[in-house]
Parts: C-alpha cells; sequence; structure tokens
C-alpha cells in the first residue's frame, strides 16, 4: 500500500524538455503502482528517479488513452539519488494515459521508503 494517495498529474505545457509527471512513495512489499496522467500528455520517453531509499524496479508499463500498450523491462536495483535509463516510448503520438511500475523497496537501516518520481520528455 502506497504512503501517499496518487492524484492525477495534469500536464499544462507542450513545451520541448523533461516535465515531472508524478510521483509515489514506495513500500516494502512488491507493488503495482500507477501515475495518472492528464492533459498535454504525449511524451517521447520516459524515466524514473528515485530518492530517499533504495529499490528494485522490475517493469514499466505505458498505457495508453487507445488501450495500446508498452512493457519495458527495468530490472535495476536502484540507489537513493538515481534515475533509470532513458526509456523511449515506440507510440510518442499517443496520449498516455497512465504509468504502472512493478517494484521491491530494497531494507535498508532506517527503514525509509523510497521515493519514485516520473519524468516525461517532450
Amino acid at each position: 500500500m502506497a504512503a501517499l494517495a496518487q492524484e492525477p498529474a495534469i500536464m499544462f505545457s507542450n513545451k520541448p524538455g523533461w516535465h515531472k509527471i508524478g510521483e509515489v512513495k514506495a513500500d516494502f512489499k512488491m507493488e503495482n503502482e500507477s501515475i495518472a496522467v492528464m492533459g498535454k500528455d504525449k511524451f517521447k520517453s520516459i524515466l524514473l528517479k528515485v530518492t530517499d531509499a533504495p529499490i528494485n524496479i522490475a517493469n514499466v508499463e505505458v498505457i495508453y488513452e487507445s488501450g495500446d500498450k508498452e512493457n519495458f523491462d527495468v530490472k535495476n536495483e536502484m540507489k537513493p539519488n538515481s534515475e533509470t535509463r532513458v526509456i523511449d516510448l515506440k507510440s510518442p503520438n499517443q496520449e498516455i494515459k497512465k504509468v504502472v511500475f512493478t517494484y521491491k523497496t530494497l531494507p535498508n537501516s532506517q527503514a525509509d521508503k523510497a521515493h519514485v518520481e516520473l519524468y516525461g520528455l517532450k
């Protein structure tokens, strides 16, 4: 169960560059989290940034408004203040409905939970 309730990220800008789409706080068990996207929601690429605690991100799934899906095996143990590789989307002209990722927070001495931020490149 996530510590923060996820509200849809509403994108107002089509300006080129990286935009923060949304964020969640990860828990200590295997989880699937989703970040809903509304508004100006077409992106060429995405990436995840991690802070506060280590996390193992297994998979990222992009679900488009059309119902089409793209799956990306990430399988990346991430330390705090790190990010995934840039994930290039095959359908940059489709609107993203939500991004779902599967993860497991890695044990740490402070019992911190990882804070995960989703960014999109326009």
